[in-house]
C-alpha cells in the first residue's frame, strides 16, 4: 500500500504548528484489521502477516475492545524494540528474511516484534485521510485506550518540545525523529511540506583508498594495527564540485584495476551513517572532507568512540591507558561500554545517592571509594545537599554517567532506596560463594530460592554480583513495606534455604566460621546499605560485569566470567534485558503473601 513520507532534513522546524514522533528504525507497515482478519503490508507491497505471528496473535485476542472500531487501518513501523526509544533493525531485518514457519515461531518467542502505530487512516471502512493530522491523533489514542497499554501493539504520541524528545533520542542512540503539521492532510508520496524526517547521525572518521568508477563510490576504511581494513562504501553527501574534484583525483593518480582506482590512505573524510553492521555503513552520506586530519588517526578505537556517539559535554581523556591488563581493556573500551549500556543501566541510578569506586590509572592500580561530589564536577550533576558543605553523588542522566566513566569510575553501588524516601524500593538476596570456583553453590541456593518466591507468587529477577555470586531481586511497590518488615522476611528465606541444606548454605556472618559454604547475605538488605548496580563494571582482572540474566540461564554451566564490557552490550541487543519488566513488575507486585508470612 501506498503510504505518506517524511521527506529528509538535516533542521528541525519550529512552531506552534509542528508536533514530534520518535522515528524507529524498522519496517514501515500498514495494518488492515477487520473482524477475524489481520493483514500486514510493507510500504513497497509485501504482505508481511506471516512473518510476525505474535502480532496477528495479539490482535486476534483483543479484537473485541476494538470492536465498534473495525474495519480499522493503521499506519506504523514494525520493529523489534532494544528500549522504548531504540529499535533493532538487524533483528527485524532477519524476521523480514525467513521462510519456515518453525523458525518464525521460535523467533516471535524469543525477541517478540512490535507494532508501533503513529496514525489512522482508516475507521469503520472509511477514509479519515482527509482529516487533520492531530485529529487522526485524537482518533488514534482513542482506539488505543481500549486496547490498553502494551509492548506488542503500541501508540507512538505527538510531543511538543523538539529538544526535550532529541535529548531523550541521543540518550537512547535512537534512529530519529519526525516533526509534522498538526493540519497535515494524509497525502500518499513526498509531494507535501508536512512530514520531515531528522536523522540521529553516527559520525564516523576514516579515509578513502578506492573509487568504483561503475556505481561512483568511494571506499572508506580505517587502520586496525598497520593494516588498512574497510568499513564500508560512500557515494552521496558532496556538493558536485567537491564531488568532481575528489573523483578526478582518484581518476589520475589512482592505480587502475579494473573499474577500481586505488590510493594509499591520505584523504580522510567524516562519514554520516545510521549504524555500522557486518562491514556496511547504513545510509552513508559524506559530512566533509577532512584535509587537514591525518590518515593515522583514522583507527577502529576511534571508531569505536565514534559509534558510540558520546555527548558533547564530555572532554575525553586518556582513551587509550590500559585500565584491564589481562584482556587489554582501555579506558576508551571502558567508556564505550558505559555508553552502549547506558539506557540499560540509568533507571537503577536515577534518584539514588552512588557510592562509586574510582581506579583512575586501570584496575590493577590505586583505587579509591567516593560518596560525594567533588569540588571541580560540572554543573550538569545535580546537587543534594549531604551536610557540611558536601553534596550527594547523583547520576540522573547520561552527561553525569560518562562524566565519571571518564573519571576512572569502574563500580557503581547503590542503596536500596531512593533519595528522598524511608522505603526499600525492592529486595535484595546476595548469594555469596567462598570463590569464583564455588559459584555452582550460588546457582543451586538461586533456584531454591526462585522456588520459594514462586510459591509466594512473587516476581522476581536474577544478575551475577559480577565478582563471584549470584543476586536476586524482588521489586517493591512504592511504601508497600519498611525496611523492618523486609529483614524479618529476608531472615526468614535465608534461614529456611539453610536448614534446608546446611553443608551447603549458612547465614554464619564471620568468613572463617563459614567452612566452605555459600554466605546467604540478608544482612546486607538495609538502610543505606548498598549493592552493585545492575550492569555496573566490576575491579575485576576479567572486566566483568553486574549482568542480569533470564531465570532460563541459571543452570549448570553458567559462570561470572562470561559477562564482560565486550560482550554485555551485544548480548542485551540480541536476547534483550533480562530486567526489561522490572518497573511494570514494581507496580503488579503482591506483597500480600509476605506481609501475611512475617506476621
Amino acid at each position: 500500500m501506498a503510504v505518506m513520507k517524511p521527506i529528509a532534513s538535516l533542521d528541525i522546524p519550529t512552531g506552534e504548528e509542528w508536533l514530534y514522533e520518535i522515528k524507529y528504525d524498522g519496517f514501515r507497515c500498514v495494518m488492515h484489521w477487520d473482524k477475524d482478519s489481520i493483514r500486514l503490508t510493507s510500504k513497497n507491497g509485501k504482505n508481511l502477516t506471516e512473518s510476525f505471528p505474535e502480532i496477528v496473535e495479539f490482535c486476534s485476542e483483543h479484537e473485541s475492545t476494538v470492536a465498534n472500531f473495525l474495519p480499522l487501518i493503521l499506519d506504523g513501523e514494525l520493529v523489534v524494540l532494544n528500549t522504548d526509544y531504540q529499535a533493532n533493525f538487524a533483528l527485524v531485518q532477519q524476521r523480514g528474511r525467513l521462510k519456515d514457519s518453525t523458525r518464525i515461531k521460535q523467533a516471535a518467542e524469543e525477541r517478540p516484534a512490535s507494532f508501533l502505530a503513529f496514525d489512522i487512516i482508516g475507521l469503520h471502512g472509511t477514509s479519515i485521510e482527509k482529516e487533520p493530522l492531530l485529529k487522526r491523533k485524537e482518533t488514534l489514542a482513542t482506539v488505543f485506550q481500549q486496547i490498553g497499554k502494551g509492548k506488542t501493539l503500541s501508540f507512538v504520541p505527538g510531543h511538543s518540545n523538539p529538544k526535550q524528545l532529541w535529548d531523550i533520542l541521543f540518550d537512547h542512540k535512537g534512529e530519529g525523529l519526525i516533526a509534522k503539521r498538526k493540519n497535515s492532510t494524509y497525502q500518499v508520496g513526498k509531494s507535501h511540506r508536512d512530514w520531515y524526517k531528522i536523522k540521529n547521525w553516527r559520525k564516523l572518521h576514516g579515509f578513502l583508498t578506492t573509487y568504483d568508477s561503475q556505481n561512483n563510490y568511494f571506499t572508506v576504511g580505517i587502520y586496525q594495527g598497520d593494516d588498512v581494513t574497510e568499513i564500508g562504501k560512500c557515494a552521496h553527501g558532496l556538493r558536485e564540485t567537491v564531488f568532481a574534484t575528489l573523483k578526478e583525483l582518484f581518476l589520475t593518480n589512482g592505480e587502475k584495476r579494473g573499474a577500481f582506482y586505488h590510493l594509499p590512505p591520505a584523504i580522510c573524510a567524516q562519514i554520516h551513517s545510521l549504524d555500522l553492521y557486518k562491514n556496511e555503513l547504513r545510509e552513508p552520506a559524506f559530512a566533509s572532507l577532512l584535509p587537514h586530519e591525518q590518515p593515522s588517526t583514522m583507527t577502529r578505537k576511534r571508531l569505536k568512540l565514534d559509534m558510540a556517539m558520546l555527548p558533547e559535554t564530555i572532554e575525553l581523556t586518556n582513551t587509550d591507558k590500559t585500565f584491564w591488563p589481562k584482556p587489554g581493556y582501555t579506558k576508551g573500551d571502558l567508556l564505550t561500554y558505559v555508553r552502549e549500556i547506558s539506557p540499560y543501566m540509568l533507571p537503577f541510578l536515577k534518584e539514588r545517592a552512588l557510592t562509586i569506586i574510582r581506579s583512575p590509572d586501570g584496575v590493577e592500580k590505586d583505587f579509591f571509594y567516593q560518596k560525594h561530589l567533588p569540588e571541580y564536577a560540572p554543573n550538569f550533576i545535580e546537587r543534594i545537599p549531604a551536610g557540611d558543605n558536601e553534596f550527594l553523588l547523583t547520576c540522573e542522566g547520561l552527561d553525569s554517567l560518562m562524566w565519571y566513566a571518564n573519571h576512572g569510575t569502574v563500580e557503581y553501588h547503590i542503596p536500596f532506596q531512593k533519595r528522598a524516601s524511608e522505603y526499600p524500593t525492592e529486595i535484595v538476596f546476595d548469594l555469596d560463594p567462598p570463590d569464583r570456583n564455588s559459584f555452582p553453590l550460588a546457582i543451586e541456593a538461586a533456584s531454591l530460592l526462585k522456588e520459594l518466591l514462586d510459591q509466594l507468587n512473587l516476581i522476581s529477577f536474577v544478575k551475577t554480583s559480577g565478582n563471584k555470586g549470584l543476586q536476586i531481586y524482588i521489586p517493591l511497590p512504592e511504601q508497600s513495606m519498611s525496611y523492618e518488615q523486609t529483614a524479618l522476611f529476608t531472615q526468614a528465606m535465608a534461614w529456611t534455604i539453610e536448614k534446608a541444606q546446611p553443608k551447603s548454605f549458612t547465614t554464619e556472618r564471620m568468613k572463617k566460621n563459614r567452612g566452605g559454604r555459600l554466605y546467604i547475605d540478608y544482612v546486607q538488605h538495609g538502610k543505606d546499605k548498598t549493592i552493585i548496580a545492575p550492569y555496573s563494571t566490576r575491579k575485576t582482572p576479567e572486566a566483568t560485569v553486574a549482568t542480569p540474566l533470564f531465570w532460563n540461564e541459571v543452570k549448570d554451566g553458567l559462570s561470572p566470567e562470561q559477562f564482560t564490557i565486550h560482550n554485555v552490550p551485544g548480548r542485551v541487543k540480541k536476547l534483550g534485558c533480562p530486567f526489561s519488566d522490572y518497573q511494570l513488575a514494581k507496580q503488579k507486585q503482591q506483597t500480600e503473601s509476605i506481609l501475611t508470612l512475617i506476621t
